[in-house]
């Protein structure tokens, strides 16, 4: 938690300032921002080399009632002596109807417009050859999206708008906006590793010719053929990518607004009236390396039954934001047969796997007696707890525990392989089956895996939780939706044991199940999600319908379904009207949300780039009716001037962090730092040289670490030299299960609660007053590794000889040692 802070009560009713228009955004003002310094291209001696065209990104968010129109502006430069194309892939919301781009080039600005996506990159080709200024945003994946610019001629700045609307999320009288600030990487599953960018170092001459960006190595990943358009390179370890972010949010609530809380930063809320706050990121240089989530609840009982309405020549658009009934509880509870379904691969090694074991304890504990169940772990490749489901009895939970307690991250994710094992063979008559799964999402086959479920869930409940701070949304709430359960994230922050009360509560008490909607004297069509498709409302959820209508209308909406103890019906009257100009986003927001059906018609089709006919082509139409930025439909803007008169220019991708509190060895394997330099996510890294020291990239030092005597200890635990009784002091930093560990280790190995050593290692989490290349090196010098960093809470998962815990916890810049979990 980073924030909380109380308000005053009063304002508006929701629906009236739902109402109110969200205009598109302005171009942003050219600010005074210090460009940074990164690592983009390793040369031939695998030394650093170069700087970011990507210096900073500023975010800023209009939130009226349930809807929020996010504008940012990407600032890109050139440090180089020749002309460059910068290509940056970088994140967005899932639900994003993306539909205003702007390029900004000295004084002059060009609007983007929106072309079927081949003939945009014909377009933009074209005038990057002639040596025009020229920007291109396409789509990868609803969340993943790729920015080119051409031809930023030395020294120059270019700036990029670019706006969306979405719904907010609401749940349990609390709304939440988040905004995603990295691709974490992706694992390509299938086919080997995503192919590297070609190295190209600055120092050689330009070729003759026009520029032409680098082209890929052949893949031969059949399920993920674009696998290079969605694993940009990532910063090596201990560097920063040099662009950072601002942020803003400007928050209209129509109530009085009961408190904000920022889940991972550190805000400042400025209260402007009681229904009305201004949310600030305190650092105006984040680094862009998890999610911003900012949670809020307004003065009331819950959400109200609105209804949103826009005309125009297209014709009626209707949105209707229906309040679930209250949860209640059952006469009687039906068993179950769980699956929980554990991610072990490498990206959830450290934090991320704590947080979900936690997390899963919970749930395998919070069974009912009647329940079955399983524990299935997918990394490279499966593992279970049982051969099958078995009864839960004392024994069997406490195998259960024992299994997830020595579970530890690493290898790929081929989730596909735990897709057909959670939801294959459903043949328990007396119980419903559900599969709980905890994953960061970091798969290139996401499509893939919507689509399998989509397939195969039968009459089964698909409940996904997405582990870590910057997951694939966009997998962890399709998962949800396609397998008729319900999604939720849990950050590194976040309480995991309220994440399993609230899993189980949803699974025993659903709010409404059966659920149908019917419009009587009303000209609505073209209804998302259909009224006799709607899912089971496992949370306490609005449902949010988006339509077209024809024509002036009145009549009423009947909502019908059943609760946990029987039949429920609300009839809600409505009127249309003929002529409603405000709420122009409504068109937007409709035609995302057909696009999101089309596409989910034909998940499979859409991963590998050939969807069912007709599906592709009625994609373009509404990307290039609407102005939406869709797989197949793209922005590119053209300065007609010619900057560059022989055309020749380099290509440099913007290189990403680590997202917060994700391993660098889980992800890349455990090879040193130069082996990682400019690494793809899915494992292919270059074998070359270590890493160089490089001005502007490292932190707090620019000279590279020595290797310690010790590092090999916290690998192998051997040749420890044994310690004398550490003083008071050094022992109160260490949480009090881990005081005295070593002498309860016997062969090597010890289990109780969080504790777990192993081969005479224990992995801890250590609260550090800040996080440099400094604290790295002396946690090394103590005989400790390093695993993964959490900048948002100042924390180190290091991985020790349990015999040097004292000796950690003597440095003077240790705040707390803690066993996982705590």
């Amino acid at each position: 938690m980073r924030v909380r802070k109380t308000l005053a009560r009063c304002g508006l009713p929701l629906a009236l300032l739902m109402c109110m228009g969200l205009a598109l955004p302005a171009l942003a003002e050219e600010a005074s921002i210090a460009p940074g310094g990164c690592v983009i291209i390793p040369d031939d001696h695998g030394n650093v080399v170069g700087e970011c065209p990507l210096e900073h990104t500023d975010v800023e968010v209009e939130i009226a009632g349930f809807i929020a129109r996010v504008t940012l502006t990407q600032r890109f430069a050139n440090p180089y002596p020749d002309p460059i194309e910068a290509v940056y892939t970088f994140p967005m919301s899932e639900k994003a109807a993306v539909d205003t781009m702007l390029m900004k080039v000295g004084d002059r600005v060009i609007k983007g417009i929106i072309k079927e996506r081949g003939e945009a990159e014909r377009i933009y080709r074209e005038a990057r050859d002639a040596g025009k200024t020229a920007s291109l945003l396409d789509q990868e994946r609803p969340n993943i999206f790729t920015q080119s610019v051409a031809n930023i001629m030395p020294g120059d700045a270019i700036e990029i708008t670019i706006s969306y609307v979405e719904y907010l999320n609401y749940e349990d009288g609390e709304y939440e906006f988040s905004f995603p600030m990295v691709v974490g990487p992706r694992y390509i599953p299938n086919g080997g590793p995503a192919p590297l960018p070609e190295p190209i170092p600055l120092e050689e001459p330009l070729p003759d010719g026009p520029g032409v960006r680098p082209a890929p190595i052949p893949y031969n990943g059949r399920h993920v053929p674009d696998a290079d358009r969605i694993t940009p390179p990532v910063t090596p370890k201990g560097t920063r990518a040099g662009h950072d972010i601002s942020l803003s949010v400007d928050l209209n609530a129509g109530l009085a607004i009961r408190d904000i809380q920022s889940v991972l930063h550190e805000v400042d809320v400025e209260s402007v009236a009681e229904d009305r706050a201004v949310v600030r990121l305190q650092n105006r240089n984040e680094i862009p390396n998890r999610d911003f989530v900012l949670k809020y609840k307004v003065a009331g009982e819950g959400i109200e039954d609105a209804i949103l309405t826009h005309t125009d020549a297209r014709g009626g658009f209707v949105s209707l934001v229906l309040q679930p009934p209250a949860r209640l509880a059952p006469e009687a509870i039906t068993p179950k047969e769980m699956i929980f379904v554990i991610d072990v691969s490498g990206s959830m090694r450290g934090f991320p796997l704590d947080k979900a074991k936690s997390a899963m304890r919970q749930c395998i504990e919070g069974m009912n007696p009647h329940d079955t169940f399983n524990l299935v772990t997918f990394a490279g490749g499966l593992g279970y707890c049982f051969d099958r489901a078995v009864p839960n009895t004392n024994p069997n939970r406490a195998k259960a525990l024992e299994y997830l307690a020595n579970l530890e991250g690493g290898g790929g994710t081929e989730m596909m392989q735990a897709i057909q094992a959670a939801l294959g063979n459903q043949n328990d008559p007396e119980r419903l089956r559900v599969v709980c799964f905890m994953t960061d999402g970091f798969i290139g086959n996401d499509m893939a895996i919507l689509d399998a479920i989509r397939k195969n869930v039968n009459q089964a409940r698909v409940f996904a939780f997405g582990i870590g701070s910057s997951v694939n949304r966009f997998l962890i709430e399709g998962m949800g939706r396609e397998g008729r359960g319900a999604s939720e994230v849990i950050t590194l922050e976040s309480d995991g044991d309220e994440a399993a009360q609230r899993l189980h509560e949803r699974i025993q008490s659903p709010v409404l199940t059966d659920i149908s909607i019917e419009f009587e004297g009303l000209p609505v069509r073209d209804l998302y999600p259909a009224p006799n498709a709607i899912p089971d409302l496992f949370a306490s959820q609005p449902i949010v319908l988006t339509g077209r209508y024809a024509g002036r209308g009145k009549g009423t909406v009947t909502i019908r379904g059943n609760t946990a103890q029987g039949p429920f019906e609300r009839a809600i009257p409505v009127t249309l009207p003929g002529d409603e100009p405000a709420n122009d986003v409504l068109a937007s927001l409709w035609a995302r949300q057909r696009i999101e059906w089309l596409m989910a018609e034909d998940w499979l089709g859409m991963q590998v780039g050939h969807p069912k006919p007709g599906i592709q082509q009625d994609i373009i139409d509404l990307g290039l009716e609407f102005s939406l930025v869709t797989q197949y439909t793209s922005f590119v803007a053209v300065e007609e001037r010619v900057v560059n008169e022989n055309g020749r220019t380099r290509t440099v991708q913007v290189p990403v962090e680590m997202p917060d509190g994700v391993s660098y060895e889980g992800v890349f394997g455990d090879r040193d730092e130069g082996a990682m330099l400019m690494g793809r996510a899915a494992g292919a890294v270059p074998q070359s040289a270590p890493m160089a020291a490089s001005k502007g990239i490292r932190l707090e030092s620019s000279a590279p670490m020595a290797p310690s005597k010790s590092e090999a200890a916290a690998d192998e635990a051997v040749g420890q030299e044994v310690l004398p009784e550490p003083e008071t002091r050094v022992v109160s930093k260490l949480a009090p299960e881990l005081r005295g560990l070593a002498a309860k280790v016997r062969n090597g190995n010890y289990t109780e609660g969080a504790v777990n050593v192993r081969n005479g290692i224990v992995r801890v989490f250590v609260k550090v007053e800040k996080i440099d290349l400094e604290t790295a090196r002396a946690i090394r010098d103590a005989g400790g590794k390093v695993v993964a960093e959490m900048h948002s809470e100042n924390t180190l998962y290091v991985a020790i000889p349990v015999e040097l815990l004292e000796t950690l916890g003597a440095l003077d810049f240790v705040k707390a040692v803690l066993p996982p979990s705590a």
